[in-house]
């Protein structure tokens, strides 16, 4: 599959590093050459020092025997005009970054799949939902609806106390009775795809496919009752993605912005409403200004600056402070592992979240929803079945799906109910299914 990815900041130099280790055919295109040096040589793909919206640059690139085409630059136009070239020169299909919300709205589609744009993605837009799920609830760390919330996705630290520790899965209850099915436990640096003979440990994040009214069901056997619910976030770092956050989080929550630059603040508070949010000039890594805004009474503490290790840290000194739930930002992928080591809540990885949704574009399957589970190097996805679909052959348990890959719930005629090794699965049904790293691509057969 040939692939074209225009614009090596973060999010495209992530995607490309992370589609060329599947072998693709990978063109990541920049016209700065500082972005792109190194790359060729360290990955299997091609770079070209090239404009994006330039006809012949394209052209030279074999933008029209392109499968997918990438604009990600830092310029939503740029992006955009670029699409549209890339369709009319053949481009099978085509994907812009975009930072404008209103270009989302579901009446607008259809107008720009006629300009040449098939998909539209807001990374920072992404990033502000997993934030604002992530808090919803202090005791979880990662949260996921499907289909309206038919099915739930949430993923949890269980730590001493938690009802289920140390059993076997199996002793827990037969998979037909369960309220929820456990689709992944993060163990250390190693994600287990479970077994009935698998126990959960002291310390492990357990991914729990349920629906809604098994929650605080969930939240007994998980030993969580004891959390308070986020009334109070406290939010440190004033850019974008708090911006988004600021707009979308539930009214019945309040919430302070600390940003240390003057006229940033100033900029914050024509973007957001005042009702809504408090903005606070001064720098959030100082103590005593946290405390005085109220943060040994916040539930939930939020860090979005631009450098991860202050996130990090932040979190960190909030945890001590008695704050329950803390979200960082960490866009140094080789700090996830060492964020979560030191327990400081749910991360937030903007590239890992648009490269996921972006991916859904490579496959062949109806693939409705695609979510990254950060901690886990997985993805979970959405699969809609088709009429003769290999998948609705068999029993689940005699598909013999790829090791890394486990179905965790249906949703049929609206309802949500989980999958056991029993269960058939229908045609049109939608299908919730967790991948291990980039296995969504060897899963997509069993449903076309």
């Amino acid at each position: 599959m040939k692939i074209i990815i225009a614009g090596a900041g973060e999010v495209g130099t992530h995607l490309a590093t992370l589609l060329s280790r599947e072998k693709q055919d990978i063109i990541l295109m920049d016209e700065s050459a500082e972005r792109l040096s190194g790359l060729e040589g360290d990955f299997d793909l091609m770079t070209v020092q090239a404009s994006p919206s330039s006809i012949a640059s394209l052209k030279d690139a074999g933008v029209a025997n392109a499968d997918l085409f990438v604009g990600v630059t830092p310029d939503e136009s740029r992006n955009m005009t670029a699409c549209m070239i890339a369709h009319s020169l053949g481009a099978r299909k085509t994907v812009a970054r975009i930072d404008n919300y209103e270009y989302l709205l579901p009446a607008h589609q259809e107008f720009f799949k006629q300009l040449g744009v098939d998909s539209l993605i807001f990374p920072e837009m992404l990033a502000a939902k997993e934030i604002v799920d992530a808090i919803k609830m202090s005791w979880i760390r990662q949260w996921w609806e499907v289909h309206g919330g038919a099915l739930v996705l949430i993923g949890v630290k269980l730590r001493a106390g938690a009802e289920i520790l140390n059993i076997p899965l199996a002793q827990l209850g037969s998979p037909e009775t369960l309220p929820y099915h456990v689709v992944a436990i993060k163990r250390g640096n190693d994600t287990i795809i479970p077994r009935g003979n698998d126990l959960i440990r002291e310390n492990d994040v357990v991914y729990f496919m349920t629906t809604k009214k098994h929650i605080p069901y969930i939240r007994k056997i998980a030993g969580k009752e004891q959390y308070a619910d986020v009334r109070k976030v406290m939010i440190m770092g004033g850019g974008r993605i708090a911006v988004r956050t600021a707009q979308i989080i539930p009214d019945y929550m309040h919430l302070s912005i600390i940003e240390k630059d003057r006229a940033r603040c100033h900029r914050l508070t024509e973007l957001i409403n005042t009702g809504k949010a408090m903005i606070v000039n001064g720098d959030g890594r100082d103590l005593s200004l946290l405390m005085e805004e109220g943060l040994e009474t916040t539930e939930a503490f939020v860090a979005l600056t631009e450098n991860s290790e202050t996130n990090i840290l932040a979190c960190l000194a909030a945890k001590r402070m008695g704050v329950s739930k803390t979200v960082a930002k960490v866009e140094n992928i080789d700090y996830i592992n060492m964020a979560e080591s030191l327990d400081i809540g749910t991360i937030i990885n903007k590239k890992q979240i648009a490269a996921s949704h972006i991916y859904q574009m490579l496959l062949d399957a109806d693939v409705t929803n695609v979510k990254c589970l950060t901690l886990a190097n997985a993805d979970v996805a959405e699969f809609t079945v088709k009429e003769g679909a290999l998948i609705t052959r068999k029993a689940v348990k005699d598909l013999g799906l790829p090791s890394g890959v486990t179905l965790g719930g249906l949703i049929r005629e609206g309802e949500g109910q989980l999958i056991t090794g029993n269960t058939l699965i229908q045609s049109g049904d939608h299908v919730v299914v967790f991948c291990m790293g980039l296995m969504i691509k060897k899963i997509e057969k069993y449903f076309n």
